[in-house]
């Protein structure tokens, strides 16, 4: 008992820590990659590719039926051995063995191949661009999280300042130096603060159910982060990277940190977007030739044997059946030419409907290309603009502090009221806000860069 008593003490003391373990961003992606459910169901429909492309595969492989059948005549009917008509009771045993092989069919199954190829690297592609929207829908999911955990920071700062500066502007009420009018504008200011505090921590929590939703997380499951690593991952251009403008593409959301449609619109035509469309529209193509293939005329061989087993019911003359079997066996090779002469205008229709996606496939993929140009200079754009605007909030962030303390010093010596104590506070808490904004809106437009260059974020 002593020694089990000690290995659950050294167990518990295992394990504790690695409850209390912070998931990183990187490690929240990698998990989401794994669990989310979109990306499962992409697995499974590039699965249903591959075996198209066996099927398409399998169609170049003879085909092989064996078949056996059993039959009693009662009555009337031919007798095998004399051909005759008989009216006794037989018994007909048959079997048979045949295979069947495709030679020329206008290479329809070559086209049919190179098709299925062509979709299962759509398929490939459409796993990996489900793979990146999730690490980014992830990303961002934990960006917003760590956006309200610091604005729930500042909210409880806010809150404890406020609470002694109550304390404050009562002590100097109580020896003459504050008015009961102050008194009341400084509870006002720290009521609002608690207001304000609640407020930020129902949309943390709310933030923190939406990345356990894009992971794939248990919701009921508690989930620790580590979001004041974040703003660390935010990196600056290099020298070579200032005169390069990426390839990418992005997705509309309603993050409250990207807001509606500010910088996304088209989330998710990255290079996997690209690489789907190219594909499709190779897939495409090779239908349109395979269409065409039904023009051609198609030539088959064919080859099989068989044997019966003959027997008259109550009659004991009959010859066995290892003997009827071997004597009754013939063999058979034949060639099938069949020529398309006319079925009512289905092969041209279809024909027509095959080009006609191929050309829709080709300008959807031409199209696609000049979105990402576009989209590739407006990320590029983006990223750099929120790397100025952090650069100038901090030099912001550092002159409202300033201010917000000088009108602090002189509330507490009466030459400022409390309603230009809290216009001060409140600048100065909007502009932390927005500075926190910036840097992690850097960190994400960063990671998008990266993304469209066909880098992966996730790993």
């Amino acid at each position: 008992m002593k020694r089990l008593a000690l290995f659950i003490m050294h167990l518990s003391l295992f394990i504790g820590p690695l409850r209390a373990q912070e998931w990183t961003m990187q490690q929240c992606m990698e998990y989401a990659v794994t669990h989310n459910h979109a990306v499962k169901q992409a697995e499974l429909e590039l699965d249903n590719r591959k075996a198209t492309k066996t099927s398409a595969i399998g169609r170049f492989l003879p085909a092989v039926d064996a078949g056996i059948g059993a039959q009693y005549n009662f009555g009337r009917a031919i007798d095998p051995e004399t051909n005759g008509y008989t009216d006794v009771s037989t018994f007909y045993n048959g079997y048979q063995l045949s295979a069947s092989l495709p030679v020329f069919d206008g290479f329809s199954r070559l086209h049919a191949l190179k098709a299925a190829k062509a979709s299962e690297l759509m398929g490939r592609a459409s796993l990996r661009q489900q793979q990146d929207l999730t690490a980014l829908e992830v990303m961002q999911a934990f960006a917003n999280v760590a956006y309200y955990e610091g604005l729930v920071r500042m909210a409880d700062e806010k809150v404890q300042e406020t609470t002694l500066l109550l304390r404050q502007t009562r002590l100097l009420e109580e020896v003459g130096r504050k008015s009961a009018a102050d008194v009341a504008q400084v509870a006002s200011q720290q009521a609002e603060a608690d207001y304000e505090l609640t407020r930020q921590q129902n949309l943390h929590a709310s933030a923190l159910l939406e990345l356990k939703k894009a992971m794939g997380f248990p919701i009921g499951d508690s989930l620790s982060l580590s979001p004041r690593s974040l703003l660390s991952l935010t990196p600056s251009p290099s020298p070579k990277e200032r005169g390069v403008v990426s390839s990418i593409r992005v997705k509309g959301n309603h993050s409250p940190l990207l807001g509606r449609g500010a910088g996304g619109e088209a989330f998710g035509r990255g290079a996997g977007g690209e690489a789907i469309a190219r594909y499709q529209m190779e897939a495409a193509k090779h239908e349109w030739r395979q269409a065409r293939a039904s023009l051609f005329p198609s030539l088959s061989l064919s080859a099989g044997l068989n044997t019966t087993y003959f027997k008259t019911l109550h009659s004991k003359t009959a010859a066995s059946f290892s003997s009827q079997f071997k004597n009754n066996m013939g063999e058979y090779i034949g060639a099938t030419l069949s020529i398309p002469l006319f079925n009512r205008l289905q092969t041209v229709t279809n024909i027509r409907k095959a080009r006609n996606n191929y050309k829709i496939a080709r300008e959807a993929y031409e199209q696609k290309q000049l979105e990402l140009e576009k989209l590739s200079r407006e990320a590029w754009q983006d990223w750099q603009g929120y790397l100025k605007q952090t650069a100038l909030m901090e030099k912001k962030v550092e002159a409202d502090s300033l201010a917000y303390q000088l009108t602090r010093r002189q509330f507490e010596e009466g030459l400022s009221t409390a309603i230009d104590l809290h216009t001060t506070g409140s600048q100065l808490l909007q502009s932390k806000a927005t500075l926190l904004q910036c840097r992690l809106m850097a960190m994400v437009k960063a990671h998008l860069v990266r993304y469209y260059r066909g880098e992966r974020v996730w790993e």
